[in-house]
């Protein structure tokens, strides 16, 4: 894959943290849209596949290295948003407070960043859909679509 698709594939995951980042800074419809512990884990699972690609550009010796860590953020992201996919569809499995919050809370960048990593949500929560999808459902599908990419692109030589 070329220096171009993965620095596209970078700015676009880092894009979709922003947006979450957005959307909990200024709510949607009304509503407050708080990050519950999967959440965070999916913003890792992006700043993953964000921060791999970017060095697959910049350390061409290394790419398909970079290239199989960023798979394997997707890959992790697809498990993690799965389970709260999971977990949208069967509610009562859900406690009030999660133990992972308490866990995820306790992390040094959750208490120097607590705007980008502070859990605070609950992972069953209903809110509003944007064009018909919960915010769990649109990141399944395009940690999806990373992985697809980076699966297809993995045995590829640079053009």
């Amino acid at each position: 894959m070329s220096s171009a698709r993965y620095l596209y594939l970078s700015l676009f995951s880092l894009g979709l943290v922003i947006f979450a980042v957005l959307l909990q800074q200024t709510g949607y419809r009304g509503v407050s849209f708080l990050p519950c512990p999967l959440c965070i884990l999916q913003r890792v699972g992006y700043l993953g596949v964000t921060i791999f690609c970017f060095l697959a550009v910049g350390i061409a010796p290394l790419r398909r290295f970079f290239h199989v860590l960023a798979l394997l953020s997707a890959t992790y992201g697809v498990s993690v948003a799965g389970r709260q996919v999971w977990l949208l569809s069967h509610p009562e499995t859900s406690c009030g407070i999660d133990p992972l919050e308490v866990w995820i809370n306790q992390f040094q960048l959750s208490q120097g960043v607590p705007w980008l990593f502070k859990a605070d949500g609950l992972c069953s929560a209903q809110l509003p859909t944007i064009f018909g999808l919960q915010v769990p459902e649109w990141s399944l599908f395009w940690f999806s679509v990373l992985f697809l990419i980076l699966l297809a692109t993995l045995f590829k030589k640079n053009p």
